[in-house]
């Protein structure tokens, strides 16, 4: 079932639970603060075949996150995917798994923060997973701004469960098989129980797809323009066609679609439309995931236990081809040479095809993670118990993707350079475009200009933790004082280990940044639940944290409040308030400086020079600039604020209705500028006036930053194009966003078998954010906003079981988004399940799934011109796919 504050049952015995959110054991099942819960059944029955997918569905994960087909995830983040909580970042959100840290994906997101990654837990591991939608800083300390997801692992097993689940898509690709055995087992005061799964996805790729193999799938003209598979330009930017018959000599390569194309206002050149389809949309990989824990008991009120994880993974993807072009360095964007060939001056460039490198060039990933915690727990005196642990996690990559060796590939296509060039002060080269440019390379050929460049990331954190709690502190005429306390210390850290040469101009469009750093943390803190009156109870906590890195140290105290009024067992009024904090990203702090090749619309020359022309179809609407980044050192930390307040009536365990409404303020928030922002900024600075034709005060903060930040060349062919960007992070004034959530779950038995019914929304009234103190507040959920964020999101089932059969169709709803122009939007999505159970025996049981039960692509957005011509972060193409489970158990209680 998916339900509001449905408890995870706690150790301290069969009547005792412990609500997420919460240490104090205790009767009730739901507290001041919401609590979703997603049970293994659950999970199984709504098809959710990952832990993304499952996250994807919740309707208070509402923030835009890369996905296997961004870019960034290729670049920053292989293989790896997130959690967003009411759409304030991944960083926001605090992942446990059993209630503990794990440690961060070593390599940052978007190449900026420190997240924690869940495409390596387990799904078919998972006993439940639990989402408390509030600030959590005051029970679990830094990163709860937004809430808590925890994953609790199977723990309770009797006997030995094996499951093994086959899929496949309906248009082909993505095949997977997954294995599955779990169990237990005990001897006198001695008990194990664990599992390990083994999963082989196989990789689903864009030329697979009908709407996403070939330029033609574009929406505009602009987009449908074949890819320049070779090309060359003049001083002014204009192609200069191919010889006659150059392109029909290349015609074999990408698969046999090369050939003479034209690109209106640019020219000829030999190109093709059905290399864009080279990329992944599901990641080929091949993982096993294993889990253990074992405890003794010394005595009756005493048990050592060890609790212990392992996941080996190794993943392919592919975002795009590998592609060169002349370049003086990795910081410069004024790349042309003057060739003595032709007398002139020029411009080259060139991807490389699958017959010249071998095949396709995937980054392979080697992922590796694993904790361990040891410790012993009991109880003494009438009501203590009591938990000493130590937790250490560590998770460590070694990555690897193709790059091209710039100096060898500028010999190579060039010859040595002969000079400089008195008049253009360009670099000489003799290059006749007929024997170097144009023309297939062997695969020996290829192997000289390009290497793996390797990097061997790893992060960790350690954790020492006490616990104290007693149910039944004192009695008060209207029940038990709850008491619970904590004390912890521990370190985290992190390491890039780049491939040193990616920190250098050795490979073509590609200069690092490193980072390194560790951070040492300490906290106490103490929670209390108090029933005022029968019907009355109020909650409290507290919480101090000081965290000591590069010779500072940062702390902050934060709180938290709940009431609790409960004038008849069936209807609950609660109520929470609580303070929130995050300290600094370690990678926000230590990255080192580097530069990254980006991509941008020069809004202010579009706008300028080409007034009412739209801003793909602009000369400058795809602009190469260097982004310089540096780390930040002195930064705050953020601070938050959550309030929830709501209802909730059930009557009886068949009807469950919940009612909340959350408003969660993030001050001093933590981020890189955007550059698309920046630009736009810039440009609205520039001309003094808006797009919309609203007044820019040229003066204010957001001004004088934006035209600080963004250097442009002057002189020359680039004579006041963007160079470069300077995107630090820095703590931004104020993020704040405010909704409503409503959930129902309702059985009903009839002689027909039993229906139950669940529904799930969540709507956003507000998303605001100010960039700097007396900037105009900006609408994250407008069209023109920059950012794709729904302000509505549904989930739904609708079940029936009887005799052992179950079928359940379930769905979700993602509400408009803005449309690539960003000035308007596109309708709504619809994704629908079905999944049909069925109980052979007691100890044998069979399922189909089917997800994406109607075939439905993306939403058609006619001016989203950006490969895969689809907002990638919220949909794919995948379409529908079948997936047929069997699970067997031996011994034990039934399945």
């Amino acid at each position: 079932m998916i339900s509001s504050a449905h408890a995870q049952e706690s150790a301290a015995g069969s009547d005792e639970i412990v609500v997420t959110g919460s240490r104090i054991p205790t009767i009730r099942d739901q507290g001041p603060a919401p609590v979703t819960t997603i049970d293994s059944d659950s999970i199984r029955a709504n098809g959710y075949t990952s832990v993304p997918e499952l996250l994807a569905a919740m309707t208070q994960n509402s923030g835009e996150t890369q996905s296997p087909q961004s870019g960034s995830s290729a670049d920053f983040t292989p293989g790896a995917q997130q959690v967003d909580l009411r759409g304030l970042g991944p960083n926001h959100t605090l992942v446990l798994v059993n209630g503990r840290r794990i440690a961060d994906f070593p390599l940052p997101y978007i190449g900026r923060s420190n997240f924690t990654d869940i495409s390596n837990i387990p799904v078919s591991l998972i006993d439940k997973v639990e989402i408390l939608s509030g600030a959590g800083s005051a029970i679990y300390g830094s990163d709860a701004i937004a809430g808590v997801v925890n994953f609790k692992m199977k723990e309770r097993l009797d006997g030995v469960t094996l499951d093994y689940r086959h899929g496949r898509t309906q248009h082909g690709g993505g095949l997977s098989h997954r294995f599955t055995a779990t169990g237990g087992w005990s001897s006198g005061r001695f008990n194990i129980v664990g599992g390990i799964e083994y999963l082989d996805q196989r990789p689903l790729w864009g030329f697979q797809r009908s709407i996403q193999d070939s330029t033609d799938d574009g929406p505009t003209a602009s987009s449908r323009v074949a890819r320049r598979t070779f090309y060359r330009a003049d001083y002014w930017d204009d192609y200069i066609a191919p010889a006659a018959g150059t392109c029909e000599a290349l015609s074999h390569l990408n698969n046999g679609s090369v050939a003479l194309y034209n690109r209106p206002r640019y020219g000829d050149f030999c190109g093709s439309k059905e290399s864009i389809g080279y990329g992944t949309i599901i990641s080929g990989r091949k993982g096993f995931n294993s889990f253990a824990s074992a405890s003794y008991e010394l005595s009756d009120d005493a048990k050592l236990f060890v609790d212990a994880q392992l996941g080996i993974s190794k993943v392919r993807l592919m975002y795009d081809v590998t592609k060169w072009a002349f370049e003086q360095s990795s910081s410069s964007s004024d790349n042309y040479f003057y060739n003595s060939f032709t007398d002139q001056i020029e411009d080259w460039g060139r991807q490389f095809t699958p017959e010249e490198t071998g095949g396709f060039e995937m980054q392979r990933s080697k992922q590796t993670t694993y904790s361990i915690t040891p410790g012993i727990r009991g109880s003494f005196g009438k009501s203590w118990d009591y938990e000493l642990s130590f937790n250490y996690s560590r998770y460590q990559s070694v990555v690897r993707w193709p790059q091209i060796i710039n100096s060898k590939a500028k010999d190579f296509f060039l010859g040595p350079q002969l000079g400089i060039d008195p008049d253009s002060g360009y670099p000489i080269f003799n290059a006749d475009p007929a024997t170097r440019l144009y023309r297939a390379l062997t695969r020996a050929e290829y192997d000289s200009i390009s290497a793996d460049t390797v990097y061997r990331p790893f992060s960790w954190t350690s954790n020492a933790q006490a616990t104290l709690t007693n149910g039944e502190l004192f009695q008060l005429p209207a029940g038990p004082v709850g008491f619970a306390a904590v004390a912890e210390y521990g370190k985290q850290g992190y390491n890039l280990r780049p491939d040193p040469l990616a920190l250098t101009d050795y490979y073509y469009s590609w200069k690092d940044s490193d980072g390194k750093g560790k951070r040492s943390h300490a906290a106490i803190g103490g929670e209390v639940r108090v029933p005022v009156l029968e019907f009355v109870t109020l909650t409290g906590a507290g919480r101090y944290d000081t965290f000591g890195f590069d010779s500072r140290n940062v702390d902050k105290f934060t709180y938290n409040g709940g009431l609790e009024i409960r004038p008849t067992n069936s209807l609950l009024f609660r109520a929470a308030y609580g303070t929130a904090f995050r300290a600094p990203d370690l990678h926000y702090l230590f990255t080192g400086p580097g530069n990254v090749e980006g991509g941008v619309a020069d809004y202010y020359l579009c706008r300028r020079d080409e007034p009412g022309v739209e801003i793909e179809d602009c000369e400058r609407g795809d602009e190469g600039v260097v982004l310089n980044r540096n780390g930040n050192r002195d930064l705050k930390p953020e601070t938050g604020r959550t309030l929830t307040a709501g209802l909730v009536f059930s009557p009886s365990s068949r009807l469950h209705v919940s009612v909340d409404y959350f408003r969660v303020t993030l001050d001093n928030q933590v981020n890189d500028l955007d550059t698309r922002k920046l630009v736009r900024d810039e440009a609205d600075c520039r001309l003094g006036v808006t797009e919309n034709g609203a007044a820019v005060d040229q003066n204010s903060p957001t001004c004088v930053d934006a035209i600080a930040r963004i250097q442009r060349f002057s002189g020359g062919s680039l004579n006041e194009r963007i160079s470069s960007i300077r995107i630090n992070p820095i703590n931004v004034a104020r993020e704040k966003t405010s909704g409503i959530d409503v959930a129902f779950r309702g059985t009903l038995p009839t002689s027909f078998g039993d229906f139950t019914l669940s529904l799930a929304h969540s709507h956003v009234f507000k998303h605001s954010f100010v960039q700097y103190p007396g900037d105009p507040v900006e609408n994250k959920l407008a069209a023109d906003s920059g950012y794709y964020m729904p302000r509505d999101k549904s989930n739904g089932s609708l079940s029936w079981s009887k005799d052992g059969l179950r079928f359940t169709l379930s769905g979700t709803r993602l509400g408009k988004l803005p449309n690539y122009d960003e000035d308007a939007f596109i309708k709504a999505s619809y994704l629908f399940n079905a999944t049909l159970q069925y109980d052979f025996t007691d100890h044998l049981r069979g399922s189909l799934t089917i997800r994406n039960l109607f075939d439905t692509m993306p939403v058609k957005d006619p001016t989203w011109s950006g490969y895969p011509y689809y907002n990638a972060s919220w949909f794919d193409s995948i379409g529908r796919s079948v997936f047929l489970q069997l699970t067997y158990k031996l011994g034990g209680a039934p399945l």
